[in-house]
């Protein structure tokens, strides 16, 4: 089977219609507001963090284990003189809150 001109109409250039130019024009125009959209939700969405909040993540026996308050509950749990083994961390995520730290006994 012979396949005239074969050579000349790969050799030349792809010609972009109306139909294709105006395909494209939709595809980056939806790029665009999907964009603007999710970039809009990323900078009004979420809560301010809390400066009154304790967390510290420490080693357990099944994993690693957090401890999490704000409050006067961290207030409590930085008052407790208890969790000798974070006894570090805890000092540090309570100076941060502005709680007095009391060590365990």
């Amino acid at each position: 089977m012979i396949m005239f001109d074969q050579s000349r109409r790969l050799s030349e250039p792809l010609r972009w219609g109306r139909r294709e130019k105006t395909a494209i024009a939709v595809l980056v125009s939806c790029l665009v507001l999907a964009l603007v959209a999710l970039g809009a939700y990323a900078l009004s969405s979420g809560a301010p963090a809390r400066s009154d909040c304790v967390k510290v993540t420490f080693a357990s026996t099944l994993g690693g284990a957090e401890l999490h308050g704000c409050g006067e509950q961290a207030r409590r749990i930085c008052a407790s003189g208890d969790f000798r083994a974070i006894q570090q961390e805890l000092k540090a995520a309570c100076g941060r809150a502005g709680f007095a730290y009391r060590p365990p006994a």
